[in-house]
Formats: structure tokens, sequence, C-alpha cells
């Protein structure tokens, strides 16, 4: 289904139809395949959202505390667009389409998307702290399904960024325990 927005070259020139899951070269059968390829694009959709959320916070976070907060913005940003590339690769070895663009995102959409307005730091960082946390807890889920599929490098690369993203939100909920932060009452 196309939108009068989009452009599209034509069914002629593409290789995957959005939305399917073909055969794979890894040898894991379609069904399970379908499956990681949905729990996936769910974590792809959250990446990408918070990587966008951090890098406005990164571009517009103001203060005499927020030295440290950017530089740590600018790295967690960098941690995250790692991870979507590598899960949106695995999605594609496994035969799937990695979800992408707005109407892809918001289909697999694991959080709200944060308003465009410009906040204080503290809120910021409790916005970010809650798409970490959302996205933790789905992907912790993800790990499970890998194992329960027997699709051990998916689990690897899941649990590892899994990691990541959990070590993100304790930097974070340490920053926003920090009553230096400023109060903006």
């Amino acid at each position: 289904m196309s939108a009068p927005h989009l452009r599209n070259p034509g069914e002629d020139v593409r290789r995957r139809e959005w939305g399917t899951v073909g055969e794979n070269d890894l040898r894991i059968p379609r069904e399970a395949a379908e499956g990681m390829v949905e729990a996936l694009n769910d974590d792809l959709s959250g990446l990408y959202i918070l990587f966008n959320q951090v890098r406005k916070h990164y571009w517009t976070l103001e203060g005499r505390e927020v030295g440290p907060v950017i530089e740590f913005l600018k790295d967690a940003a960098d941690r995250l667009a790692e991870a979507t590339d590598e899960l949106a690769i695995r999605v594609h070895a496994l035969g799937g389409v990695p979800v992408n663009g707005p109407m892809g995102i918001r289909q697999h959409a694991p959080l709200r998307i944060e308003a465009g307005d410009v906040y204080s730091l503290r809120d910021s960082l409790s916005n970010d702290l809650d798409g970490y946390a959302t996205l933790a807890a789905q992907m912790r889920d993800h790990v499970e399904l890998a194992a329960d599929l027997g699709d051990e490098a998916t689990l690897e690369l899941v649990r590892e960024h899994l990691r990541t993203v959990e070590e993100d939100a304790h930097a974070i909920e340490k920053m926003l325990a920090d009553d230096t932060l400023v109060r903006q009452d």
C-alpha cells in the first residue's frame, strides 16, 4: 500500500516486500524467523524513537550543569544508532525488512514519541528514562523469544544491546537522583 507522498520505484525492482519474511540463508525456519523479525522490528522502532529523542535533548539542553549530561547523551545516541544498525542487519539476514520510515516506525512503536517541544534538563532525562525502561522490558521479552526459538545469534545480539540499554538507563537514574541538577519549579 502506497501513500501519495511515498516514492515507489515499482514492483519489478523490489527485492523484498515490506511486512513479509522470505527464506533466509541462516536455515532458521520461516515461522521462527517471522516471530523474530516482528520482535526485532519492535525493538528497532523503539531504538529509533529513543535515538531521536536523545539527540533532540543533546541539541537543546541548556544550563550550567549540562556539560556532562550532553556528553553522555551524545555517546548514548551513538550506542543507540549502533544497536539499530546491528538489529536491522539481523532482520534482513532473517529474511525480513527492517522497520523504516515514519509509518513503519509508528506501526511498531513500543513507546510514545515525545512532543517536539524543548523541556528542562530534569524533564528531558525523565522522558529518556521512561523510553529506556520501556525498551529494556520489551528487549528482555525478546531475549526469551530468541532463546525459545533456538536462535543463538539473535539471542546474543539482543542480550548485548539490552545490557547497553540497561547501563544507560542506570546512568540516567543516577543523574536524576543527583539533587544538584537544576530544578525549575
